[in-house]
C-alpha cells in the first residue's frame, strides 16, 4: 500500500473519569489468591499495567466516541459538510443494528450524501479504518473522513472476575489474566486530501498480513457455557498469542520497510498496539527496533482496544515525543490474526 495525498489532521480522545487500579482488581479476587498462594502484585508485574480506567455503568458507545470526534474536527479547519465518510471500529458496539457509526454521524449533523458504516476487526479495527478512509480519498472519492471508535472493559472484566473465583483453578487464572488489562477510552481520527492547509504528517504507505489459522488464540464473545449467568465469555491463549503475534510481526515488518522503502534505522519513533510490557517487547524485538523510539501507555490505559495506539500517538505529540520530519511507524495487531503496520512522515 502506497499513498500520495493523505494527511493526517487530527486526533481527538475522551478518557473516562473512574481509575481502575491493578491493585484493586487483585483486592476482588483475593479468596483466589489464597487458594492458590500467589502474592499480591502478580497482575502489575506479569502485565506491567498499574492502572486503567473504565466508564461509568451504562455507557454509550456511540456518545462518547462523537465527543472524541468533536474534539478531533475542533483541531482543523475542516466543515463539517466536507466529513465524506464515518466509519466505526471498535470491537464494542451499542446494538447489532443499526451501526454505531449512524449514532455519531447524528451528533455530528453530517451531510446525507456522507458514507456511514462500522468496521470490525478486533484491536486492529482503527489501523483498517484509517484505511478504508485513507483509499477513498486516494481515489478523490471524498476529501476528508473520520474514523471512531469507543472500548469498554468494565463488564467484561467483571464477568470475569466472577467466573475466576467460581472457577477457582490456576488454569484459568492463567486463561483469564488478559482479560485484566482491558481499559476503556475513545477516539476520533480525522484525515484529510491536504485541502485544508495542513500537510503533515503524511500517510506514506504500510503493509499488512494475516494467520487465520490461529483465529481461535483469543475469542470474546457470547458464553455458550454458562448463558443465564454469563452472557459474555473472554479466553486467550496468551503464550501462543505471543509467539504466533510475533511471528506475524516480524513479517509484516518486513514487507512493510520493502513497500515503503524505508531501513529499520530510518524509523524514528514507533507506535504500537497497547496491551502488556511482555508484548510491547515482543513487538520491538521481531521488528528489530530499540525501545528508546517507542512510547507506551499501557501501564496507565491498559489495553484500550482498537484506541489504544491512535490514544498513545496522541499523548506522544502531546509530550513531545513526536515532533515534525520524523518517520513514524504504527503497528497494531489483532486477534484473528491480523496485523498491519503503517509508515508516516510526521
Amino acid at each position: 500500500m502506497k499513498f500520495t495525498r493523505v494527511f493526517l489532521e487530527a486526533i481527538g480522545y475522551e478518557l473516562p473519569q473512574n481509575v481502575i487500579t491493578s491493585t484493586w482488581i487483585e483486592d476482588q479476587l483475593a479468596p483466589l489468591y489464597r487458594k492458590l498462594y500467589l502474592q499480591p502484585g502478580q497482575l502489575e508485574a506479569l502485565t506491567g499495567i498499574r492502572e486503567r480506567r473504565w466508564w461509568n455503568p451504562g455507557h454509550i458507545n456511540g456518545a462518547e466516541a462523537a465527543k472524541a470526534a468533536k474534539k478531533a474536527m475542533a483541531e482543523t479547519d475542516i466543515p463539517i459538510e466536507d466529513i465524506g465518510a464515518i466509519v466505526y471500529c471498535g470491537v464494542c458496539r451499542d446494538n447489532y443494528e443499526p451501526a454505531t457509526a449512524c449514532h455519531v454521524a447524528a451528533e455530528l449533523k453530517v451531510q446525507s450524501e456522507t458514507f456511514i458504516q462500522d468496521i470490525s476487526n478486533a484491536c486492529l479495527g482503527v489501523m483498517n479504518g484509517i484505511i478504508d478512509i485513507a483509499n477513498r480519498i486516494e481515489l478523490g472519492q471524498i476529501k476528508a473522513g473520520l474514523v471512531v471508535a469507543c472500548e469498554t472493559a468494565r463488564e467484561i472484566t467483571e464477568i470475569m472476575i466472577h467466573r475466576m473465583l467460581d472457577e477457582g483453578t490456576m488454569e484459568f487464572f492463567k486463561q483469564a489474566l488478559a482479560t485484566m488489562t482491558g481499559g476503556s477510552g475513545a477516539v476520533g481520527v480525522v484525515l484529510s486530501d491536504g485541502s485544508y492547509g495542513s500537510l503533515e504528517p503524511r500517510l506514506v504507505g504500510g503493509a499488512t498480513m494475516a494467520a487465520p489459522e490461529h483465529h481461535r488464540m483469543c475469542r470474546w464473545g457470547a458464553d455458550q457455557r454458562h448463558p443465564p449467568r454469563a452472557p459474555q465469555m473472554m479466553e486467550t491463549n496468551a503464550i501462543g498469542m505471543l509467539r504466533h503475534g510475533g511471528e506475524l510481526i516480524r513479517k509484516v515488518g518486513d514487507a512493510f520497510f520493502k513497500e515503503v522503502g524505508w531501513k529499520r534505522e530510518d524509523l524514528d519513533r514507533i507506535i504500537s498496539h497497547q496491551v502488556a510490557s511482555a508484548n510491547r517487547d515482543a513487538i520491538l524485538n521481531n521488528l528489530g527496533i530499540g525501545i528508546e523510539k517507542d512510547f507506551s501507555t499501557f501501564s496507565f490505559l491498559g489495553n484500550m482496544g482498537t484506541v489504544s495506539l491512535p490514544v498513545t500517538a496522541a499523548i506522544a505529540e502531546e509530550r513531545g515525543f513526536l515532533e515534525k520530519k520524523q518517520k513514524v511507524g504504527f503497528i497494531g495487531i489483532g486477534s484473528g490474526l491480523n496485523s498491519m503496520m503503517l509508515g508516516w512522515e510526521w
